[in-house]
């Protein structure tokens, strides 16, 4: 198969996972709604539909950024499993949980179709896109051998080319000594000035392409040196920032719990801080004096954020990615 071919299948694919995903997400919360009501008070049944959307996010979430990744060619380590899978029991017994309730084994079985099917269709989507970003990755290194393979072919043909001219010049010789010994009355002189001339030209031939490969080597080892110094430069200033980040961070969450509530721009900088170190809503909370829903909100604005931020960062990767492949 072509690549473009082998693209053409994998949006197929990607189009068939979200099919399924948004089916099957859209099934969960028609079902489990209803079983959220009925174990909820009645004040609050118009929250029943809040718990099936949250679970169907995390599982849109893990679908979509597995796609990413497996575009990429890389690895989100043990915890998006453990992400896909976990949200995708609860799926099932979230689904499952009110035929079950009424010891309805067939409603059981039915209302655990969709979400095994969504848990299936995740890891073998997974599977395959891997499967399809190591066979274009192939491809590519494939054209760069024959691509490689014919430069050398043609660096050989140049090298005999080069041979057999230096063969004629040798006959060339050859032939100029036989005439001197039969015209011999010419004059050597003159003779001795057109061997002269044939050797020249070959020293020349041989100068240049001296002098060709030396500038191709000076080139070469400039090009690399300058790549170093930027690649020097980079790290050094992405470690800078870091730093930099990291003591602003640290003098944030060092001043310890607030006595009354911060103002809310200092406020905001301290939960950011805080997320980003690891620590609990409740300590956020501590060191900025404002309520622990604020500060939850703070925290679901910046995990909205970072996601955002990864998946666009991820496109323009993957398009670089198609255009290297391609």
């Amino acid at each position: 198969m072509t690549p473009d071919q082998v693209r053409s299948a994998e949006r197929m694919l990607g189009f068939g996972t979200w099919v399924i995903t948004f089916g099957a997400v859209l099934y969960s919360v028609l079902t489990v709604t209803p079983l959220m009501a009925a174990h909820t008070p009645v004040g609050w049944r118009w929250t029943a539909p809040i718990l099936p959307l949250v679970v169907d996010a995390a599982v849109v979430i893990v679908v979509r950024m597995d796609s990413t990744l497996a575009r990429l060619g890389g690895s989100g380590g043990r915890w998006p499993v453990v992400l896909r899978w976990m949200t995708g029991l609860m799926t099932v017994l979230l689904n499952t949980g009110l035929s079950a309730l009424h010891k309805d084994a067939v409603g059981v079985v039915v209302h655990s179709v969709a979400p095994l099917l969504l848990i299936v269709t995740a890891e073998a989507a997974l599977a395959y896109r891997r499967a399809i970003a190591a066979a274009l990755a192939a491809h590519a290194a494939a054209e760069r051998a024959e691509r490689t393979e014919r430069e050398q072919r043609a660096v050989e043909q140049r090298r005999q080319e080069r041979a057999e001219r230096l063969a004629e010049w040798e006959a060339a010789d050859k032939r100029d000594q036989q005439r001197r010994e039969h015209e011999a009355q010419l004059g050597r002189e003159q003779r001795e000035h057109e061997a002269r001339l044939v050797r020249e030209e070959r020293d020349a031939v041989a100068a240049r392409e001296a002098a060709e490969r030396a500038e191709q080597a000076r080139r070469e080892e400039r090009e690399r040196a300058e790549q170093q110094r930027r690649e020097r430069e980079v790290s050094e200033r992405e470690r800078r920032e870091r730093e930099a980040v990291e003591w602003v961070r640290q003098e944030l969450l060092s001043a310890g719990p607030a006595t009354e509530r911060l103002p809310e721009a200092k406020a905001r900088a301290i939960v950011r801080a805080a997320r980003e170190s690891g620590l609990p809503q409740r300590t956020a909370a501590e060191l900025t004096g404002w309520s622990a829903g604020w500060v939850a909100a703070r925290y679901q604005e910046q995990s909205k954020a970072e996601h955002r931020n990864v998946v666009m960062a991820a496109v323009p990767a993957a398009e670089e990615f198609e255009e290297i492949a391609s």
